[in-house]
């Protein structure tokens, strides 16, 4: 039996060991998180001014925007910070914590996407009763059952990573704190962890990447059977082009597929730090990208905000 050690923190590896890319990373890791901040800020911001983006759509798109601002939050800040300090440690605390959020906020992200899916679907599909069938009740109901499932989902994760007893290094071969790498640290039996791990998480994820496939086959066989128009076909496809983008294109579930569902191992753990570079870094600078331009209305509202008549040639 291995001695068990009392942790009170853990070490971040960089994410080069090479001193001259490390500047180059910084700088990179820093203009990324501008970015994002300013993009899914500008999002949120027009939202919350223009009256005629209070629908339940773009009131989705609001949320996305936010989440995606909190969930890169939690991870990307401290990249840039250890790039340049010869102190990468974390306290135990700290750790939990940003395990605690990340997967929180994670599993939100990915509800949210299959319950804007279903928006759309809505929206396409029973044009006449959309505002009768996302009333108030029930957009609230969606977003209390995706913070409740994403917030327990979380809870299970860190308490349990809390009870784990460390007895080997102590260093994470990654930019920061989850459970896989945790789990590789343990002395004890981590079978259980590995499975909720591996079933609920990867559930929630692949759960909810069905749902939004579900709802864009039913969207497209809408389009194909009842309305056979190229027109209405390719101005339906258009709003919610951004989203499938986003979603289907391998930039979200894609990466947290792969992540969470196969077993953790020591060759996968360099594949899971890129992985993990896609989902918490590039995508949220994606999104707002994506969003503003493929969408008609935002970017209406985006130029009466700043007081540009120039008139929009989009979709």
């Amino acid at each position: 039996m291995e001695n068990v050690t009392t942790v009170d923190e853990f070490l971040l590896l960089s994410l080069t060991s090479v001193p001259e890319l490390q500047p180059v990373f910084f700088v990179m890791f820093l203009i990324i998180y501008l970015i994002y901040l300013v993009g899914n800020g500008a999002i949120l911001m027009i939202v919350i001014l223009e009256p005629k983006l209070h629908s339940p759509m773009h009131l989705f798109l609001g949320k996305f925007s936010c989440l995606d601002i909190c969930y890169s939050s939690v991870t990307l800040p401290k990249v840039p910070m250890n790039l340049l300090s010869t102190c990468r440690a974390i306290s135990f605390l700290g750790c939990i914590t940003q395990l605690h959020f990340f997967h929180f906020l994670g599993s939100t992200e990915a509800i949210l996407l299959a319950v804007m899916a279903f928006d759309h679907f809505v929206a396409i599909c029973n044009p006449l009763r959309y505002t009768v069938i996302m009333n108030m009740q029930l957009c609230v109901m969606l977003a209390a059952v995706t913070w409740f499932f994403s917030f327990f989902n979380a809870l299970m994760h860190s308490v349990m990573t809390a009870h784990l007893d460390f007895c080997h290094s102590l260093k994470l071969n990654h930019f920061f704190c989850d459970v896989k790498l945790l789990l590789e640290l343990d002395c004890g039996n981590t079978e259980l962890n590995q499975w909720l791990h591996s079933v609920v998480t990867g559930s929630i994820s692949m759960g909810a990447f069905f749902l939004t496939l579900l709802s864009y086959f039913y969207i497209i066989c809408f389009l194909v059977l009842k309305n056979r128009s190229c027109r209405i076909l390719h101005k339906a496809l258009s709003t919610c082009a951004s989203h499938f983008m986003v979603s289907l294109n391998c930039l979200f579930y894609g990466p947290v597929g792969f992540t969470y569902i196969h077993p953790a191992s020591a060759t996968s753990m360099s594949e899971d730090r890129t992985v993990a570079v896609i989902y918490s870094a590039v995508t949220p600078v994606l999104n707002p990208l994506i969003y503003t331009f493929r969408n008609k209305e935002v970017m209406l509202a985006l130029k009466k905000i700043f007081g540009s008549n120039t008139p929009y040639q989009g979709n």
